[in-house]
């Protein structure tokens, strides 16, 4: 029997800004490369590529790839739901779901970012429910920093691999 505790996760994140704007950051071309992605392509279902300040809708297929790995690494998937205000869920990695969820309450933006039906790896060198716990929690952390007017932590460079491939 497979431990079920390994296939989903949730994680929590605060902002002091309103819910269109975090919508917005998860939403657009634009939106998710200015804080996660080197590279985010959204085509509508009749395969026409979405502006970059267009809002993704439900149906829509991706293509993402991040700074600091070449090419070669990319995801691509499916938007499950994008309700125009506060719900947004995807296709990931190795068949994964993952949901955003945005409230507003005591002056904060709440988003609990739910990932979904991982996999177990018999091998823990390519644990997915690890590396996109951490992942993730990076990718709300800069979030957080460019809304808050902060750094973008991401590495840009590839020159400098990252240090856990």
């Amino acid at each position: 029997m497979t431990d079920q505790r390994w296939t989903k996760f949730s994680i929590t994140a605060d902002f002091t800004t309103d819910v269109r704007t975090i919508y917005n950051a998860w939403t657009t071309q634009a939106g998710l490369e200015h804080w996660f992605l080197r590279k985010a392509e959204f085509y509508a279902i009749a395969g026409r590529t979405r502006e970059a300040d267009e809002h993704i809708k439900k149906e829509d297929s991706y293509f993402w790839q991040w700074h600091g790995y070449t090419d070669d690494v990319n995801e691509k998937g499916e938007i499950l739901e994008a309700n125009d205000s506060d719900l947004i869920k995807f296709t990931f990695t190795k068949g994964s779901v993952v949901t955003i969820d945005l409230q507003r309450r005591n002056g904060l933006t709440l988003l609990e970012l739910t990932h979904e039906n991982i996999p177990i790896e018999e091998d823990p060198l390519k644990n997915l429910y690890v590396q996109c716990q951490v992942g993730w929690t990076f990718y709300l952390a800069n979030l957080k920093s460019i809304i808050a007017g902060g750094p973008d932590l991401r590495n840009r460079r590839y020159d400098i691999p990252s240090i856990f491939k």
